[in-house]
């Protein structure tokens, strides 16, 4: 699973660094390429010949060194990884990379990488206790740095407690579990919406909503992470695509949105269409700025097409189809009915009363009923988990 994977190796100045050079064995013979970015303590600890003997790769530890190859070296090797991981990592390293600190090698590295990150903690059970170092960690967790947790028993200080790294083995088992779970969606085309959608009522003036786009879009990611292909129609929103491999169609009303899906969508495996898509338009758009006046304005609205309902029809059956509910009142009973009317295999429900959920927040809490009549409830989550939770539960479909 590791075959000609690209892996950079953190390591920090702690007495577990020795731990670190079973760690880049278990990676060579995994198949997998390993370059190594020390701090200038961590050598203290580990030699350079040690680490260049096992990894077949040089030693990047000072930021303007005379053997490095490059004066941005630490741009080519984030470029370079396919992921980072800080073993052992230091309540130091940790406190840096939490706020910002970009100072030496390893540092200003971790600054620069900006693909998937895990650190296995190593120090004294006080240090690893202090409320500071708690709060570093908690801040890196909600960022989706992944915390691979230290073990409890006898410490190098003397001490007895939780704070020492994990062994190399379970490590490995934790990032080849990551590899393997990246292949999740490989070969699967998934469209997702995402957004509002405006109405216009003239050049100036439109009927929306507060949706932020951002649920769609973590969703894309998550999905484009765990290798499948993924289409995104998106309305007008203030948010980037971070993966290139999703195809981004941007929208600014709902027939336009309805359009692509009903293009695409012959060609997916699934859709979960997570857009917040206006019921109704204006029967009338007008072609000017319509003058203020003391007179009441009246609009008549139409219905927009029901784009879920519509891929439900077309749906074939090895298509999966997902869509959301935002409810605030009979919250589970309208999503039930939404599911069986619109021919869907789960839906996603979001209710208003939850704080921390609905429109324009990083959080989520949601419910998901599938059309076996199974309920799985969930806690407040920042909306990448909840992503995580969905492409799980979309992952089910797959393996029946």
């Amino acid at each position: 699973m590791l075959e000609g994977k690209k892996i950079l190796l953190g390591i920090s100045g702690g007495i577990a660094a020795y731990k670190s050079m079973f760690l880049i064995r278990l990676f060579k013979k995994a198949g997998a390429e390993v370059r190594v970015v020390a701090t200038e303590s961590a050598m203290w600890f580990v030699t350079r010949v040690t680490i260049e003997s096992l990894s077949q790769n040089k030693v990047y530890d000072k930021v303007f060194g005379e053997e490095n190859d490059y004066t941005t070296e630490h741009i080519s090797l984030t470029d370079w990884g396919d992921i980072f991981v800080v073993a052992p990592a230091t309540a130091n390293i940790i406190g840096k990379y939490a706020n910002g600190i970009a100072d030496d090698a390893l540092s200003t590295s971790l600054i620069a990488f900006d693909k998937k990150v895990f650190m296995a903690p190593a120090m004294n059970c006080k240090m690893y206790e202090n409320f500071a170092f708690q709060r570093n960690l908690a801040y890196l967790k909600e960022q989706q740095v992944e915390i691979i947790e230290p073990a409890s028993g006898y410490l190098a200080c003397g001490y007895e407690g939780k704070g020492r790294m994990e062994e190399p083995e379970e490590i490995f088992e934790v990032i080849k579990s990551y590899f393997s779970q990246n292949s999740d969606f490989k070969g699967k085309k998934i469209l997702i919406t995402a957004g509002p959608t405006y109405e216009n009522i003239d050049p100036v003036r439109f009927i929306g909503n507060y949706s932020s786009g951002k649920m769609g879009f973590a969703l894309a990611e998550e999905l484009a992470r765990r290798g499948a292909e993924v289409k995104l129609v998106a309305g007008p929103v203030n948010l980037v695509v971070e993966n290139t491999s999703i195809e981004r169609a941007d929208v600014t009303n709902a027939e336009e949105m309805y359009n692509f899906c009903m293009k695409l969508f012959p060609d997916m495996d699934a859709a979960v269409l997570t857009a917040a898509v206006s019921d109704f338009k204006p029967r009338t758009q007008h072609p000017v700025k319509m003058k203020s006046s003391d007179k009441s304005l009246h609009i008549e609205l139409i219905p927009n097409p029901d784009i879920l309902a519509s891929l439900g029809k077309m749906k074939i059956p090895l298509q999966i189809l997902a869509g959301f509910a935002l409810e605030t009142d009979n919250e589970r009973e309208n999503a039930r009915k939404k599911l069986d009317k619109k021919n869907l295999d789960f839906i996603v429900l979001n209710s208003l009363k939850d704080k921390g959920a609905g429109f324009g927040t990083d959080t989520n809490k949601i419910t998901i009923l599938d059309n076996k009549n199974q309920v799985s409830g969930f806690e407040l989550k920042s909306k990448k988990q909840v992503a995580g939770d969905i492409a799980d539960k979309l992952k089910t479909f797959f393996e029946k």
